[in-house]
């Protein structure tokens, strides 16, 4: 998801997007080690995904400030 379409979405919607990708990521984890990922660029693409919404609730906030 383009930063731009994550800043279009609200307060709620963000904090359930990021939810769902920590729980991605667990089980992106869980699968590497298992030896059952077979495309290991999705871990750092998760990880991006969770930054990029961290940092637009973080604008969110101080927008509010």
């Amino acid at each position: 998801m383009k930063t731009k379409d994550i800043r279009d979405l609200g307060h709620e919607e963000l904090q359930k997007r990021l939810e769902e990708a920590h729980r991605e990521l667990f089980d992106l984890r869980f699968k590497a080690a298992t030896k059952q990922l077979k495309n290991h660029r999705e871990l750092p693409a998760a990880k991006k995904n969770i930054a990029r919404l961290k940092t637009v609730l973080r604008e969110k906030e101080l927008e509010i400030r």
